[in-house]
């Protein structure tokens, strides 16, 4: 078992080979639940290597791999060990780190730049704070304010085009108490009227800042966001009705059960 379990390892991580060009997937044979086994367990540490993002030396991994399995002295120590993941892990620590700090200088100046000639387009009315905004279709509903949630239809990009976020992608609007948000979009939203919709473009520090959100929302990122807002939510009003019509679902299947029996 602990050969296969090797094996399976190394076909795994020699499929592409450090100086191979052909990344097709190894030829295995899994006609047995032992192969099976091996290759599903070789896939995860494949998948937890792939996170590490270095190119290790895979010959010898392998050989540290079947050290271990056969139970021999390894050539390092458990402390040795220790220390050179330590080592390699603060040495990527700081790399990552110098790259998040470029990325941020570079999307403070090209935000900064995006956001003056913005700023001169027809229409576009920049607040005090700094907020961007534009109205796309106005309307006569009621405002919101800080203390109420909102239901809204919105899409959010950067100001490359690449899209983040979309609940029109996702088929449904969302709802959300409007003092939870980013400031942009507290500030935004309560400039609204229900029934319009409003294109806001946000500094960084009205957004995510230098810490950025997620893959795509890179430090110091300006953002922009097309906006409807729908409703003012009565959250408990809606919750009353919620339960009301799970209290009628309950009833009528109850009703049916009872018409059955009879």
């Amino acid at each position: 078992m602990k050969k296969i379990i090797a094996l399976a390892c190394l076909a795994m991580l020699a499929a592409c080979g450090q100086q191979a060009e052909d990344k097709k997937a190894t030829s295995v044979n899994l006609d047995s639940e032992n192969a099976r086994l091996s290759y599903a367990i070789g896939m995860d540490i494949g998948m937890s290597l792939k996170t590490l993002d270095t190119n290790l030396d895979r010959a010898v991994m392998i050989a540290a791999i079947n050290d271990r399995l056969d139970g021999v002295d390894t050539k390092l120590s458990q402390e040795e060990a220790g220390k050179v993941k330590q080592e390699f892990f603060v040495k990527q620590a700081q790399i990552k780190e110098a790259e998040r700090k470029a990325a941020g200088e570079k999307n403070a100046a090209e935000g900064a730049a995006f956001l003056t000639e913005h700023a001169k387009k027809e229409g576009v009315t920049v607040t005090e704070s700094g907020l961007h905004y534009q109205v796309i279709r106005e309307a006569d509903g009621a405002k919101p304010t800080l203390e109420d949630s909102v239901r809204v239809h919105y899409k959010g990009t950067l100001i490359d085009g690449t899209e983040f976020d979309s609940s029109y992608s996702r088929g449904e609007p969302i709802s959300f108490p409007l003092g939870g948000v980013i400031a942009g979009w507290q500030e935004g939203v309560q400039l609204m009227n229900v029934g319009s919709k409003y294109r806001f473009v946000l500094p960084s520090e009205l957004a995510y800042g230098e810490r950025g959100a997620g893959n795509t929302i890179g430090p110091n990122s300006v953002l922009i966001f097309e906006v409807e807002l729908l409703a003012i939510v009565d959250e408990k009003a809606e919750a009353e009705a919620a339960a009301a019509a799970a209290e009628a679902t309950q009833k009528t299947a109850e009703a049916a059960q009872e018409a059955a029996k009879q």
